[in-house]
């Protein structure tokens, strides 16, 4: 008997008579050793991010935490200011990047996040520099608040209602410092419950000043996206022997698991079991097909972010997320969660088509990535940022699958036909095309819905990868314009995604827009290929292509 059946690596076969001649496929799901993340060609290796050991990572964390009063100091903070650390990153030559969040007088300050780049200098000191959410200094003329909490939860859970929320519960609100619009102002941060009118749980962050009771500013907790289901073919998954059987426990990719929800709305939901680790039948009427479906996309995501960009699952810590499917009743949507750091999947329409395809997994886990890092607010032209990013990895690690089934393409959702007339979600590289996304910057791009308003970020992705005009990739036809009529030179996605990694990683904070976007991908694009680089100047010049300036 081997020494640990349970932590041993299973080839489990999804079964099923519609794919059983396909075969095999290699999806480059390996699982490796800590050390550098791979360089390209011609990337200065020592700007990309040092493939950190979780032991190691905590140690960072720890340090961080020794000093953290030291810093807040040499920083320049009040004296009433206290930095809470948040996130670590080391690049492969020593650089760190440490990601702090900040309380005033012992109250969190929402928006006032910073991000402390420190490297060593030529003569050995240290070189330190700040990204900050906010320039406005942290200060408010009180902590004592005239509106009282109740006040402030009646408003919160009426306007959640009024948006089509059922069963719309506030919890107690919290004192806070808004400081992520504007002169920093005392204020009460409401979470309301409930579900939203689509089925969407709800988790509705309603800011009201706490001085007069003005609603200052709301977003949304939970993150939906939708994508591609059941095309994946035979495929191997990670699973795991307990007792005479198997769960989908994936034990070399942090534990992850896909749990069952029985089409109900809450709860972890119950485990997959298998007698003979052989998955699912290919269709829905299967249960277990949509597991098969989560689990695979799971350990594709995983093993992208591990294999390109040098990260130890999500949350960087070696610990998995976990994916719970048949969720609700004819849901036609899949969420991230960050309270139980999840990705929950829908059954679709007459819970035919179970949205628990491969780019679906990898835009929602990447949620969880951006809420570990950059933390991009879930609204305005953030949450533009903050959707396209998740389309823009989910998009990248489909491509790095190489699945036979699901090609890799610029297109988001095009084979679940939510539209009824076989037209994708969203497009890449021309994002109006959908009828709704923006495909270029604009004054008023940032009060459009954040699925529709990521269509910036996304158009100017395509553009740094493939460059501007008509042409065709994996069978595919593209033709992408500008928004001056320029003609833009891709310089190949490998290299713009790890651009945009690095660049959310390392220099946007939960405030970034448009233009501070631009500003951190050329910064990362500096970093990662020289300063004024051919790579500089085409994200430069995609940046122009989509009107941000």
């Amino acid at each position: 008997m081997p020494i640990s059946q349970r932590g041993k690596r299973r080839s489990a076969i999804v079964g099923g008579a519609a794919i059983a001649a396909v075969a095999l496929l290699a999806t480059g799901m390996t699982t490796g050793s800590a050390g550098a993340a791979p360089a390209g060609d011609d990337v200065r290796a020592g700007a990309l991010p040092a493939k950190m050991t979780a032991s190691v990572r905590a140690e960072l964390m720890r340090d961080a935490n020794a000093t953290k009063a030291d810093t807040a100091k040499s920083i320049g903070l009040g004296a009433k200011e206290k930095l809470v650390v948040k996130d670590v990153m080391k690049d492969a030559d020593g650089t760190v990047h440490t990601r702090y969040d900040r309380t005033y007088a012992g109250l969190p300050v929402l928006g006032g996040d910073l991000i402390v780049h420190e490297a060593k200098g030529k003569k050995g000191g240290d070189a330190r520099s700040v990204t900050k959410a906010t320039k406005a200094t942290i200060k408010v003329a009180t902590t004592s608040a005239e509106v009282a909490p109740t006040t402030a939860a009646k408003a919160a859970a009426k306007l959640a209602k009024a948006d089509g929320s059922k069963k719309a519960t506030a919890e107690t609100p919290r004192k806070v410092v808004w400081a992520a619009n504007g002169k920093p102002v005392l204020a009460y941060e409401t979470v309301v419950g409930g579900v939203q009118k689509d089925g969407t749980p709800n988790q509705l962050h309603v800011i009201t000043d706490a001085a007069t009771g003005k609603k200052l500013f709301e977003f949304q907790g939970i993150k939906t996206g939708s994508g591609e289901s059941m095309y994946s073919g035979s495929v191997e998954l990670g699973t795991s022997k307990e007792g005479s059987g198997f769960t989908l426990t994936d034990a070399d990719r942090g534990g992850h698991k896909t749990t069952n929800l029985e089409n109900k709305e809450d709860g972890e939901g119950k485990a997959f079991t298998d007698d003979d680790d052989k998955w699912g039948n290919g269709k829905p009427d299967e249960p277990q097909t949509a597991g098969v479906d989560a689990q695979y996309g799971a350990a594709v995501t995983w093993d992208y972010y591990k294999n390109v960009h040098g990260r130890n699952g999500i949350a960087d810590d070696g610990k998995g997320a976990y994916s719970r499917v048949h969720y609700g009743e004819n849901y036609v949507n899949a969420f991230w969660d960050d309270s139980c750091f999840c990705m929950t999947y829908g059954d679709g329409e007459g819970n035919k088509a179970p949205l628990t395809a491969l780019d679906v997994a990898a835009h929602e886990m990447s949620h969880g990535v951006t809420s570990k890092t950059a933390g991009l607010e879930y609204t305005g032209e953030s949450g533009g940022l903050n959707e396209a990013t998740s389309d823009i990895f989910g998009t990248s690690a489909e491509f790095s699958a190489k699945n036979k089934e699901d090609v890799g393409d610029y297109l988001i959702g095009e084979e679940i036909n939510i539209n009824g007339d076989g037209t994708p979600l969203r497009y890449m590289d021309k994002p109006s095309k959908d009828g709704n996304s923006a495909d270029n910057w604009s004054d008023d791009v940032g009060n459009q819905d954040v699925h529709y308003s990521s269509g910036v970020a996304n158009h100017f992705f395509y553009l740094l990868s493939e460059g501007s005009g008509a042409k065709e990739i994996n069978g595919v036809k593209y033709d992408s314009p500008t928004a001056d009529g320029s003609k833009v030179e891709g310089i190949g996605r490998d290299k713009a995604e790890k651009i945009w990694y690095k660049a959310l990683t390392t220099y946007m904070t939960s405030t970034t827009d448009y233009k501070a976007a631009r500003e951190a991908t050329v910064k990362a694009a500096n970093d990662l290929y020289g300063a004024d680089g051919a790579e500089s100047k085409a994200v430069a010049a995609a940046w122009a292509g989509v009107n941000v300036k």
